[in-house]
């Protein structure tokens, strides 16, 4: 099944907070954790922007899960 830009942007969203939240991070620790704005972030927990695999690739890294983990919708 494809996936639509906005649908695979949202599963990060929510998977991003959820793992973030996990590491009892907040958003700006997060964000200075991966060398990244905070409101950068916070833009992305909200669907505002795409990311470049480079970003995902640090996300991913930083929480200790798998790119495909950060996109991959959960139950």
């Amino acid at each position: 099944m494809e996936r639509s830009g906005l649908q695979l942007r949202r599963i990060l969203a929510r998977n991003l907070r959820k793992y973030r939240k996990q590491e009892n991070l907040s958003q700006e620790q997060f964000a200075a954790i991966c060398g990244l704005h905070r409101t950068y972030v916070g833009s992305v927990e909200r669907c505002e922007r795409n990311v470049t695999l480079n970003t995902l690739q640090i996300f991913a890294s930083v929480l200790g899960v798998s790119v495909a983990e950060l996109l991959t919708e959960k139950d």
